[in-house]
């Protein structure tokens, strides 16, 4: 079944591609010489095979970058060319030469493609700081407000690298947090990358009075034991809830799960046994499913990422139709869930229609009083 689906995706993948080069092809065909026409070949091949070999190599970093830059680029076009071929067939019903409209689709596919590009990286690599303000119905002894701190997705390896760690640091050191939490995919799928790079050392400078805690999310994934890469991980400082629940200061109660994708997950319920329903009850749960779940067992605050916002629009669309808040704030009754689009991204590194960001949630308890 899986080789069935496997062939079925690659057939697919290659007609998309063919389309692609096809309608390139037709453009520089009566413009450049035929051992130029050669090399768009070779180099068409190459390209579309890239982010295969940067997956198959993850260490060596000129597949991964050509790869996720031409995935940036097949996803634009695939929603570019149909566009401009739609208007081209339409201008055939003007006056305009035909050699001349076919031209300036041609240049104006390049430019828009180049602008989107340029746009997508700003959108990509410059965060913005979302704050929310949430108030939660419970007493806290000494504590009227609590600064929170959110990133998740920063998928650090070969283009989320030094530079974006430096900014996230950077970043949430300005927010001065209270505490700081990263629900899911801090790294892009290799350990190897985030350590060799010293990106570990890099956000081991993140402190913050109450500390900084992590969930794991679908891409923090190693290929020897897990304990291993939580280890990793905990050196940067910020302690992994794997599964776990703690309470801190006994003030608040942290729960950290599992991925959803992992199949020895625990039930939230069977996870909040004898836990203190007094007190703020914040709940790391990469995938934002079961928002439902988490406010009937009394959940205050749910922290969740994965979504990216579906990072190039309009795959927003998708991800809005799949989860309940695919980004945002959502309050159903006393419960709150926070979705972040993400620090970083997966794949294409752009934006389009998403910005990476960081999440300050101003969370306030019963005793606060308004200035």
């Amino acid at each position: 079944m899986f080789i069935l689906i496997g062939i079925g995706v690659f057939v697919f993948y290659s007609l998309l591609v063919f389309y692609i080069g096809w309608s390139g092809w037709s453009w520089i065909k009566p413009k450049v010489s035929a051992r130029f026409r050669i090399w768009y070949i070779l180099a068409l091949i190459v390209l579309s095979s890239s982010f295969v070999w940067g997956r198959i190599f993850s260490n060596v970093a000129l597949f991964n970058v050509v790869g996720s830059y031409w995935l940036a680029i097949f996803c634009l076009l695939i929603m570019l060319l149909p566009l401009v071929q739609l208007s081209v067939w339409l201008l055939r019903f003007t006056k305009l030469p035909r050699p001349r409209i076919h031209n300036w689709a041609g240049s104006l596919t390049l430019i828009i493609l180049i602008s989107l590009i340029g746009y997508g990286s700003f959108q990509a690599y410059s965060p913005v700081v979302r704050v929310y303000n949430i108030h939660i119905d419970k007493q806290v002894e000494g504590m009227e407000r609590l600064n929170i701190v959110m990133a998740a997705d920063m998928h650090f390896g070969m283009l989320s690298g030094v530079t974006h760690a430096k900014r996230i640091v950077k970043e949430i050191k300005a927010l001065q947090p209270d505490i700081v939490l990263y629900p899911g995919d801090i790294i892009d799928d290799n350990l190897d990358v985030y350590l060799k790079k010293g990106i570990d050392t890099i956000i081991g400078d993140i402190e913050a009075p109450y500390g900084v805690y992590a969930s794991l999310g679908n891409h923090d994934k190693f290929d020897g034991r897990m304990e291993e890469l939580i280890e990793a991980l905990e050196r940067s400082h910020m302690r992994v809830l794997y599964d776990e629940v703690i309470t801190v200061e006994d003030k608040l109660t942290l729960i950290g799960r599992k991925d959803r994708t992992e199949a020895d997950r625990s039930e939230l319920k069977g996870l909040m046994d004898g836990v203190d329903h007094k007190q703020p009850i914040l709940l790391l749960d990469h995938q934002p499913y079961d928002l439902d779940i988490a406010k009937e067992n009394g959940v205050d605050l749910m922290v969740s990422g994965h979504t990216h916002r579906g990072q190039i629009a309009p795959a927003h669309l998708i991800t809005r139709a799949i989860y309940e808040n695919d980004w945002g704030h959502l309050q159903k009754g006393s419960f709150h869930s926070v979705v972040t689009s993400g620090f970083g991204f997966w794949g294409p590194p752009i934006r389009i229609g998403s910005r990476s960001e960081i999440v300050q949630i101003n969370l306030t308890f019963s005793d606060y009083q308004k200035e």
